[in-house]
């Protein structure tokens, strides 16, 4: 079973550990009737849907999921974590969402594998790197493979864009270069 969430710039309900959570219990139990099960005991426990489950019933639901016996691997894909507010405040939804993350890391589910993608922001390195080895790591942003995939996005769209088109050639090629060279892997 796949789940995906994308922590959304431009949606506040998608950056929140909550929204997450709500992500992955729907996605897991649309895949699978025990699962979907779990999710309803939770709904019934809420009251039938007049009430909102916290953070922490939805974390046990998903950890419930996890748990059923003889469940095929979950593979959980968090993109954009660097999308969380980190804010002051405590805890910030980032450092929630890392909290939430280092405790299903702990939980040592055997059938659980996530893959999570963000920018090197240095308090998610903190918290991510000690619960993985170095060699399970991939920075994409110091692939060749990447910085040549930017490189050919930026010089299609100088060279297609009306506007571009009608540029000197030195100006075309100074804009690709620093571009390019400026896109740190994004």
């Amino acid at each position: 079973m796949i789940a995906y969430h994308y922590f959304d710039y431009k949606d506040t309900s998608k950056r929140h550990v909550r929204g997450l959570l709500a992500s992955l219990l729907f996605q897991l139990s649309d895949d699978d009737n025990r699962c979907r099960d779990i999710l309803c005991q939770l709904y019934n426990k809420c009251r039938y849907g007049s009430e909102r489950p916290n953070e922490t019933a939805l974390a046990e639901g998903l950890k419930a999921m996890l748990k059923i016996p003889g469940q095929v691997p979950v593979f959980i894909v968090m993109d954009a974590l660097d999308e969380c507010p980190n804010t002051t405040g405590t805890p910030s939804a980032r450092d929630e969402v890392l909290q939430f993350v280092k405790d299903l890391v702990g939980s040592n589910h055997s059938n659980l594998f996530l893959c999570i993608t963000s920018r090197l922001e240095q308090d998610i390195q903190t918290v991510l790197n000690p619960l993985t080895s170095a060699s399970c790591r991939v920075a994409l942003h110091e692939e060749s493979g990447q910085r040549e995939d930017i490189d050919r996005f930026v010089r299609s769209f100088v060279f297609t864009d009306s506007a571009m088109r009608r540029w000197r050639e030195e100006d075309k090629a100074l804009i690709i270069n620093m571009l390019s060279e400026r896109a740190s892997g994004m």
